[in-house]
């Protein structure tokens, strides 16, 4: 296809140069009639085209686009339309950082998620029994009557992000055109570990296997048994592996869509604007996804921190030989961490948070590998990949359990898979808003792929290395092992059993207090983030306050109620992955809904049908001496193939505006404001000049281009 200037559209694609006469329009035999040597299947010649339109449009979103040429006094004038004259196909995408937003506090957000805050916590110091009770019955209800939704919900992303990463709309990047990921792999890797499982890893990752192994999922394995091995290890996997990652990675991937790729805020309610529109998304009903999201948030973390907080207490009462700790110690070991991630959130995403996350995944790497080689290596080596075709192979079963396997296997679902679901959507604002922070720059194939299976690979291993010497040193009757034993218990005794280490539990120990430290900064930015209208960069007083917050809920639900009213604080927060779980549904239509319009999806749309139509004709009308050549058409016979692509769904969202909402001019070539705004300036200074002359620098569009045939 050429991409020399547009040739003079006064004389037609395949006429006679030197005579002006019309060419054959079959052959070249003058007579009309196609040559005998070049009559072939009409269907035959329709699928190469579609094999050349399909080649040719690879590569199409590194192509250079140019601005239109200015009509010729002989072609008709195009009277289309569109935001800066500049058409949907040639927009590079525009990142939140290019559009003119003011980021302040949002009051009714601020407010109203304060408001629930405070509420929640008098009702906790008046009634500690009476949160755990009413969290208990609304856990048990959803459990049991909404469980087989949460498993349905769990497919169903798993399966829609999957087609959605290898389908041709994988290549779309979460940013403009051909720009680069903002973080490198392995630090982007270790914010995704760090934020998304934490302080789980090393005690739920030697303790939930060797649970399995006890006890096995009703109708499956007898207890202790070589089946029950592999078992266990398939259970914990499917558990934490690619579903769980999933979830996160819709969310996730939706706002960065949203936010850098079509500039919108870095909110959750951003992601709707496509299904209910801009005054919807951004008033009334966008603020309560947002608020929803902060709650969920505030209260996920704080119980969360609250019971790691008692895991690292019970660590060190194991490694100090102190004995149990008080709930006066554990407040003490809050308010040393909370220091800790409070500095580490106001550095910012790319210090401190991605020092640590670094930091704390070559720990951990290091702490397994010591399993590995000085526990029972060659056991280890032969469990993992047994283990990794277990769970494949028994993926399916595991996905089909439900209430109709009896009341047993019910009891199951409740205390553990439908459990890990709800959590895993209940948490998936937070680690899915802060995963679009970190991702901006990727494409949507590496940003699903790499979400959903690096971090699930990481897990296998270290999983299947922690709970499988777990298991291995319960059988052989390693000191310390019995069959009722607490989380933080399995894994300091696994560690104690292994020789020349003494000094691996104070290592462990702040491993553990890194995890507490990533995990509650990442919430604390994202709290920042909500309550800030989407900022990337949110006030450091705002993100001190929701630091503060969170770690106060935990300690005074620690101190009133113990562990009973953290286990309620957590459960009520589950029973939030009921509507979420529906607002995760119109996520995946939202987002597939938009990326129809994408400017790429559209490129490779206009590519396909022009080469298709060009190829068969070409082929038709001249056999093997024809060449494609972009001319002007009559409207309607374009490479738009039907697309309207001056309606408000190809065109409403790149009008550029300033921080009130006002449509200015802008040029997407060159990135200049025609009100001469740019980012050192403000939005006041460019209110007082005086009136862009022209909407644009660009020029009209020259017509629907398509390919056309020339002998």
């Amino acid at each position: 296809m050429s991409d020399d200037s547009t040739p003079d559209t006064s004389q037609p694609a395949g006429t006679d140069s030197d005579t002006g006469a019309n060419a054959p329009t079959l052959g070249s035999d003058g007579s009309g009639s196609l040559r005998p040597e070049r009559r072939a299947s009409r269907d035959k010649l329709k699928a190469d085209a579609r094999r050349v339109s399909r080649e040719t449009g690879k590569n199409l979103g590194k192509l250079d686009y140019s601005r239109p040429r200015h009509p010729s006094e002989d072609e008709p004038e195009n009277n289309t339309q569109y935001p800066h004259n500049t058409h949907p196909i040639l927009v590079p995408g525009i990142a939140i950082d290019e559009q003119r937003r003011r980021y302040s506090l949002d009051k009714v957000i601020f407010a109203v998620a304060g408001t629930l805050t405070v509420a929640f916590v008098i009702w906790g110091i008046t009634s500690p029994s009476s949160v755990a009770s009413v969290a208990q019955t609304a856990y048990d209800w959803a459990t049991m009557n909404v469980g087989w939704f949460f498993n349905v919900v769990a497919i169903i992303i798993l399966v829609a992000l999957l087609i959605l990463a290898f389908s041709s709309y994988g290549k779309i990047p979460l940013g403009k055109d051909d720009e680069k990921a903002e973080f490198s792999t392995f630090s982007w890797v270790a914010m995704l570990f760090a934020a998304g499982i934490g302080i789980g890893v090393l005690f739920f990752g030697p303790s939930e296997p060797l649970t399995y192994f006890i006890s096995p999922p009703p109708l499956t394995n007898d207890p202790e048994s070589t089946e029950a091995l592999h078992g266990a290890m398939a259970q914990t996997y499917f558990h934490w592996g690619f579903h769980a990652w999933a979830m996160y990675a819709l969310v996730g991937g939706a706002i960065a869509y949203a936010a850098y790729r079509r500039g919108r805020s870095l909110l959750l309610s951003s992601i709707f604007q496509t299904l209910f529109g801009k005054r919807q998304s951004e008033g009334f009903a966008g603020k309560l996804v947002d608020i929803f999201a902060i709650v969920a948030t505030l209260f996920g973390t704080a119980a969360a921190l609250g019971i790691a907080a008692m895991q690292i207490g019970t660590g060190v009462s194991i490694v100090s030989g102190a004995g149990p700790m008080t709930n006066n110690m554990l407040v003490v070991i809050i308010c040393v961490l909370t220091v800790g991630f409070i500095i580490s959130a106001v550095s910012g995403v790319s210090k401190g948070i991605r020092y640590l996350s670094s930091i704390n995944i070559i720990l951990t790497v290091g702490i397994v590998a010591l399993v590995l080689f000085l526990g029972p290596t060659l056991f280890l080596l032969n469990l993992l990949p047994s283990a990794l075709m277990e769970y494949l192979g028994s993926l399916f079963d595991m996905m089909g359990r439900s209430l109709s396997w009896g009341a047993e296997t019910q009891e199951f679902q409740s205390v553990w898979t439908v459990y890990y679901w709800a959590w895993w959507i209940s948490w998936s604002p937070f680690v899915g808003t802060f995963i679009a922070r970190i991702s901006r720059g990727r494409s949507i194939r590496q940003f699903i792929l790499g979400t959903i299976f690096i971090p699930s690979t990481l897990l296998f291993v270290a999983y299947g290395i922690m709970g499988g010497t777990s298991i291995w040193m319960y059988r052989e009757g390693a000191a310390g092992f019995s069959d009722s034993m607490a989380a933080p218990e399995v894994f300091f005794t696994l560690i104690d059993n292994l020789p020349f280490v003494e000094w691996l539990p104070f290592v462990a120990i702040v491993v553990l207090a890194i995890f507490f430290i990533t995990s509650a900064d990442s919430a604390s930015v994202v709290m920042g983030m909500l309550t800030s209208r989407g900022d990337q960069e949110p006030k450091k007083w705002v993100v001190v306050f929701w630091g503060l917050v969170m770690s106060g809920i935990a300690v005074v639900m620690l101190l009133l109620g113990n562990a009973s009213a953290l286990e309620g604080l957590q459960q009520l927060v589950i029973v939030t992955a009921v509507p979420f779980a529906i607002i995760m549904l119109f996520i995946i239509v939202a987002w597939f809904k938009e990326l129809r319009t994408d400017p790429l999806a559209l490129r490779r749309e206009y590519a396909q049908n022009a080469v298709d139509n060009a190829v068969v004709a070409g082929a038709d009308r001249y056999g093997d001496d024809f060449a494609l050549q972009v001319v002007q058409t009559d409207p309607g016979d374009g490479a738009n193939g039907g697309i309207d692509s001056e309606h408000e769904d190809y065109t409403g969202w790149y009008q550029r505006t300033n921080a009130d909402g006002e449509p200015v001019g802008y040029d997407y070539e060159t990135g200049e404001w025609a009100d001469g705004w740019t980012p050192e300036t403000t939005d006041a200074e460019a209110d007082g000049d005086d009136e862009p002359e022209a909407t644009s620098a660009r020029s009209e569009v020259d017509g629907q281009p398509e390919s056309r045939v020339t002998e």
